[in-house]
């Protein structure tokens, strides 16, 4: 155990701490899973799981209040498995290393899991907690959130009885989420043709990295670069006057996070180097003065590489560049509904050759229905134009907001009471599990609730602390409310 068990509520914090040393990367929970089944087991609570590896754990009701209405509550076991380049970690087997700054938790160049693990230690000390006051409880624990919802998706939605529920995956102080965005993946594959290697080249490797990356939907418009998009515009500015042909390009590593590194290998003229590495660092400083106060550590590096026996043809580089180039990423409209609320956008995630192709991974959101399946059409168009194939999973729905909910009623009466305002009321341009829940569970009222957490999906993520403490007041209160 680290310093992190001594931060208060106690309970929450020990929780919080044991987690950080379980491997719980997506489709990896079954360390997370054993340790939620060993805590209901040992408090003697009742469990069930479906097939997708979701949990549910029962909780009776505390004494005197068993009459009132089942309460949920949902987190999910799985975290991004995101480092810096340079960090030597194996998310298999290395717990993950705290450190706090000032008022903030931190991990030690890695992800920090907050997102959603304070929401699973809050549920893990509830089960424990004999001195809240609740009714009847079912604990819900998902599985495989972070690529694509697929836990929910899942669900057994007959594990529930219930018909109100609390997610805690919500990652904003002193407001409360009422609705989410929609979202499906496309996977491009660019069918790559090659030639040996000209006589007389020299195979460099072009680096970009030193970016802030974030959560594709809720930093998406923070505008902060892409990793991908920017080594491809940098790369095909310079193709333009100085000659050269890929063999390689790699970058991003999940299709929820930004990329923060990207990586090509090329082969130029040996004659010809420091013409291109002169052009590519003028194209860079160009790029660089446009992101220096969204990413002012910003880097590029270039060195020499292995000489391979082959590259791309250049019909097979000019169109891989021209497809990198013409995939849209970031915001793509603004909600004219909600103020301030991005109501559709979409990130170029992951890149990579693979069976002689070149492997684009995007992922596009939209709180709106119709503009989801527009912005995946134009996907296809655009892998059509460049004589790619292109899959497409099934997505998952959005969740409507209910403005009329009594859980929101309840919720904000009860925040009003602690902390004097009422909290903010929002949508979140980011997948919740509640859009699914609601699909497979008709009649369910729900609200999202969490901490303030920033940057996650990136190793910059941090927990504010004291925000902890005021969510687990917010949540212990409200479940004494409901069960009044």
């Amino acid at each position: 155990m680290s310093f992190v068990e001594t931060f208060e509520p106690r309970a929450l914090w020990r929780h919080f701490d044991r987690i950080l040393t379980i491997p719980r990367g997506s489709k990896e929970e079954e360390p997370m899973r054993r340790y939620v089944i060993e805590v209901a087991e040992r408090r003697g609570l009742s469990w069930q799981a479906d097939a997708a590896g979701n949990l549910v754990v029962r909780k009776p009701a505390s004494r005197g209040r068993e009459a009132a209405p089942v309460t949920i509550l949902q987190s999910h076991l799985d975290m991004v498995n995101e480092k810096d380049s340079d960090v030597m970690h194996d998310f298999s087997k290395d717990p993950i290393v705290p450190r706090q700054e000032g008022g903030l938790l931190y991990a030690s160049g890695t992800t920090l899991g907050a997102d959603n693990g304070i929401g699973v230690a809050a549920m893990l000390a509830l089960l424990e907690s004999d001195d809240v006051a609740h009714g009847p409880l079912e604990l819900l624990f998902t599985v495989d959130e972070e690529t694509g919802l697929t836990g929910a998706q899942g669900l057994d939605g007959g594990m529930l009885t219930g018909r109100r529920l609390l997610n805690l995956d919500s990652e904003e102080e002193g407001a409360v989420t009422v609705g989410c965005a929609g979202a499906g993946d496309s996977t491009l594959r660019l069918p790559l043709r090659t030639e040996p290697t000209p006589f007389g080249s020299l195979a460099l490797r072009v680096r970009l990295g030193g970016l802030h990356g974030g959560h594709s939907g809720t930093e998406i418009h923070l505008q902060r670069g892409n990793a991908i998009k920017l080594l491809a515009r940098i790369l095909h500015a310079v193709a333009l006057e100085i000659p050269f042909q890929l063999f390689g390009l790699q970058g991003g590593n999940k299709r929820n996070a930004i990329p923060r590194e990207a990586t090509a290998l090329l082969v130029v003229r040996e004659l010809g180097r420091e013409a291109f590495a002169e052009r590519v660092r003028r194209e860079f400083e160009a790029v660089r003065a446009e992101y220096a106060v969204a990413d002012p550590g910003l880097a590029l590096s270039l060195d020499e590489a292995a000489l391979p026996s082959e590259v791309w043809t250049a019909d097979s580089h000019r169109t891989a560049l021209d497809l990198l180039e013409a995939l849209p990423h970031g915001v793509l409209a603004m909600s004219l509904d909600i103020p301030g609320l991005v109501e559709t956008s979409s990130n170029v995630a992951t890149v990579q050759v693979q069976g002689g192709a070149l492997q684009v991974g995007c992922a596009t959101r939209s709180s709106v229905g119709s503009a989801l399946r527009a912005a995946r059409r134009r996907m296809r168009s655009i892998a059509r134009l460049a004589h790619a194939s292109i899959e497409q999973n099934p997505g998952y729905p959005g969740w409507k907001p209910n403005l009329q909910s009594p859980l929101l009623g309840l919720v904000g009466e009860v925040h009003a009471e602690l902390f004097g305002k009422k909290p903010d009321v929002r949508a979140v341009h980011a997948g919740l599990e509640c859009g699914i829940i609601g699909e497979k569970v008709p009649g369910m009222d729900m609200l999202s609730v969490g901490p303030q957490i920033d940057s996650p999906h990136s190793p910059q993520e941090h927990v504010k602390i004291s925000s902890v403490a005021d969510f687990w007041r917010l949540l212990t209160a409200s479940l004494e409310r409901l069960a009044a």
